[in-house]
């Protein structure tokens, strides 16, 4: 990818008529996929990687106005386009007092053409939003989705991974969000913790099951280099992963029941009731354009790629100099191809042969004979529709794949 420079680019030419495209270049009429990324937690997770920093009240104050200023740059630059999607995501977005949460969102009605039927998400932790009246305001606000982060149906496991609340706590807080009048909740839920064996893995996706959320993710745990959970699970350390073989287990086994009450798996982490899979993180596995505001986050916006500055100080330097959109990376043909691949494998409808052949100007099922044959062999892809999907079994190595027929490695 080729790195483009604002001081080398007029504004106005960092902006061709890009909003309301899909990545590959084609019109969406639906409109763009707005992601608003809070950087504040009450502590970091042992597991996590992701930028985010301690909450306190002038470090808020200070990102607060400046991400009121950065939504009305970008929503003067693009001309006030559509979005269909709002997704506040961090760090903890429920540590925001409401008071300000109107505002942000009385911003981007403001500087974006925001339909009623719009979803907005807005993700919780179960210690910061307890109170049914909380829960209340965020409908007011006009909230219309909930992302809880539930983790863990067990304290102990919760402790490990440095999650500021229990088990109790995530039960209350799904209830107050229901009791409030949410009638879409998705629970977030990581399964291969140190320990933990597939029976305790099912028995606690049976007592999600039953609470009926709207949406489940289910999230393998991943250890993030130099994060304190990579520590004590690496040489040396104090805790042990299941076994692969044993992780196998849970993803196929949690999937399949899953599905067979009546959660459609249509990611590779994600489960939805039908009706409510997430629009906002199904328009990034389709390739639609995307703003993401707030520090470190990303948007693409047709063939170009912005980043935020991560840091407060480099962020402030940003929006207040004006040089928001100023600084991205130009994707070529090859990049788009390569993420069409990886993205659409990760879902359940797969990658589409006819498109990608339209788009890449061959067949992929002929250059990638060799390897898709032995792939199907294993059952580890199948292709029907038209459509290249991987099986269960392919999903739970989809990386190593995805890998092999994105990039040729």
């Amino acid at each position: 990818m080729g790195k483009i420079y604002g001081e080398n680019v007029p504004v106005r030419a960092a902006f061709p008529e890009v909003a309301g495209k899909t990545a590959s270049g084609g019109p969406d009429a639906k409109g763009l996929l707005l992601y608003i990324h809070v950087p504040f937690c009450v502590s970091r997770c042992h597991y996590c990687s992701f930028h985010s920093q301690s909450f306190n009240q002038v470090t808020f104050s200070w990102y607060f106005n400046l991400l009121l200023k950065e939504i009305e740059l970008w929503g003067r630059r693009l001309k006030r386009p559509r979005v269909r999607t709002v997704y506040f995501g961090g760090g903890t977005p429920s540590l925001i007092p409401l008071a300000n949460l109107d505002r942000i969102m009385k911003a981007i009605r403001d500087a974006f053409e925001l339909g009623p039927g719009a979803e907005t998400t807005i993700e919780a932790n179960p210690d910061s939003a307890q109170d049914v009246s909380y829960f209340r305001g965020l409908l007011s606000i006009g909230f219309n989705r909930l992302s809880l982060g539930m983790q863990s149906l067990k304290d102990a496991d919760l402790q490990v991974m440095g999650r500021p609340h229990s088990v109790a706590m995530a039960y209350q807080a799904f209830d107050q969000a229901r009791r409030a009048g949410f009638g879409n909740i998705g629970l977030d839920l990581i399964w291969g913790l140190p320990g933990q064996r597939l029976k305790v893995w099912l028995d606690q996706l049976r007592i999600v099951a039953e609470m009926r959320p709207e949406h489940i993710s289910a999230y393998n745990l991943t250890l993030e280099e130099g994060t304190l959970m990579a520590k004590r699970c690496g040489e040396g350390g104090d805790l042990t992963l299941p076994l692969d073989q044993e992780q196998g287990r849970m993803f196929v086994y949690g999937a399949e029941y899953l599905e067979s009450v009546g959660y459609l798996h249509y990611e590779v982490s994600n489960f939805a009731r039908m009706g409510f899979m997430s629009v906002h993180n199904s328009g990034y596995w389709d390739g639609s354009d995307y703003l993401g505001l707030g520090p470190s986050a990303v948007s693409t916006l047709g063939r170009r790629r912005f980043t935020v500055p991560r840091y407060m100080d480099e962020y402030d330097a940003y929006v207040r100099g004006g040089l928001v959109g100023q600084d991205f990376e130009e994707l070529t043909d090859e990049d788009l191809l390569a993420e069409m691949v990886m993205l659409s494998l990760r879902t359940g409808k797969g990658l589409d042969l006819k498109e990608f052949r339209k788009r890449a100007g061959f067949d992929l099922i002929k250059r990638q004979e060799q390897l898709i044959t032995a792939l199907h062999r294993e059952n580890l892809v199948r292709i029907s529709g038209g459509r290249l999907r991987l099986t269960k079994n392919g999903m739970l190595v989809s990386n190593v794949i995805i890998k092999r027929l994105a990039f040729g490695d």
